[in-house]
């Protein structure tokens, strides 16, 4: 079995599936469309991050991948819908970086508030610039989080400890931690705010969803950061409304278009202002969080390659059957439909098999069935795969 690992995962997750007997090529860069088509001849599992676009037009290709892990928090980057259909399932990091993104936030808070950036830049130049003139603690202000989820919870916890006074707005009925006040809108948020950041999810439907009405709807001199995606934002607008005085001062960790390899050139309309800290997608970039992604991701894909576990996928139902010494295991994705374990288990008694263990597990179009058995003829394997319902068939 071989692995392709782009975009400079953590070496452990090497070590992981190497451990497991899995062959792995690793690759420093993201790849476009047309060279990920031609590196994944003969791939069975892919692991990526951001920048790589796993396209519906690459898993018509890849025909041999069974597996792709997301070594980050965001899937966008795959078309999850095209990925289930062909049997590919997505696993992620959800967790596994939220400390660190966190900590990014909080530094980045203090730094516009103090004003660091400038004064540092002043002192780079040789001038001595000491004064007082903006610079503000951040206790006792106000904290704007939209988008309540595994990195805005906590950042809230963070937040409050710090003594800022916390608030914050998700489409989901999320239950508020310590003393946050959920807010019923966007538009309370931003009345109330004296530091807006987001932290919210990949979906499409959040596409520009900031812009000029939301920053002028930010309270004056308010401060704002984005680690979440680039493409929710619309940094001509937010440009306008730092030039204008209306924002103090911004961070940005995300950008709707990104350089795909190290010292690539970049360009943004938020560069040259002052207050602005802009830094290259760096939000989880901590050693402790890329080690525990890179632990994380290919402990999942190991186990579903030794197991056939789905547990924490993000495109498939999920399923977890302890292993059984001996034997083998039958795991069969197939199109969620009435009778199939029912065909399943037909065929298996017909060829005299004994079931020794056996799970189902459905998500929308598809269901997930493991079934282990003390010996599995060829015959049995023959006609499983040959089921109208059959999307992949695998014996471990």
């Amino acid at each position: 079995m071989k692995a392709l690992l782009l975009e400079n995962i953590h070496p452990l997750a090497v070590s992981l599936l190497q451990d497991s007997g899995i062959e792995v090529q690793s690759h420093a860069g993201a790849l476009d469309e047309d060279e990920l088509i031609a590196a994944l001849d003969g791939v069975d599992l892919l692991g990526i991050r951001s920048k790589t676009e796993v396209t519906e037009r690459v898993l018509q290709s890849a025909t041999q991948l069974q597996a792709i892990g997301a070594f980050c928090i965001g899937t966008n980057q795959v078309a999850l819908k095209a990925a289930a259909e062909r049997g590919v399932v997505v696993f992620n990091a959800p967790f596994s970086n939220t400390r660190s993104v966190v900590e990014l936030v909080i530094g980045e808070i203090i730094a516009m508030a103090r004003r660091l950036t400038e004064k540092d830049g002043d002192l780079h130049a040789g001038t001595w610039n000491k004064d007082a003139t903006g610079s503000h603690e951040i206790r006792g202000r106000s904290i704007g989080i939209v988008g309540y989820g595994n990195i805005g919870s906590q950042l809230s916890v963070v937040a409050e400890m710090l003594g800022l006074r916390v608030f914050f707005y998700d489409t989901e009925d999320k239950l508020a931690l310590g003393n946050a006040h959920r807010c019923e809108s966007l538009e309370e948020l931003l009345q109330v705010a004296e530091v807006v950041t987001l932290h919210v999810d990949g979906r499409s439907g959040n596409a520009g969803f900031f812009g000029a009405e939301q920053f002028g709807r930010m309270r004056p001199r308010a401060l704002f950061l984005n680690l979440s995606r680039g493409f929710v934002v619309d940094y001509d607008a937010l440009r306008e409304g730092l030039l204008s005085g209306h924002i103090a001062g911004a961070a940005v960790d995300v950008f709707p278009t990104e350089p795909k390899v190290k010292g690539e050139r970049f360009v943004s309309p938020l560069q040259g202002i002052p207050n602005v800290i802009l830094t290259p997608h760096v939000g989880g970039s901590t050693q402790e969080a890329q080690e525990d992604i890179g632990r994380f991701v290919a402990t999942k894909l190991r186990d579903f390659v030794q197991r056939g576990t789905t547990t924490l996928n993000v495109n498939l139902p999920t399923l977890t059957l302890e292993a059984r010494p001996g034997g083998h295991r039958v795991t069969h994705l197939h199109v969620n439909m009435p009778g199939v374990l029912a065909k399943v288990n037909s065929i298996l008694a017909a060829h005299g098999v004994n079931i020794e263990g056996q799970m189902l597990s459905t998500l929308g179009d598809n269901g997930y069935v493991v079934t282990d058995v003390n010996d599995i003829p060829r015959a049995v394997v023959d006609e499983l795969a040959a089921l109208p319902e059959t999307i992949r068939l695998r014996v471990i």
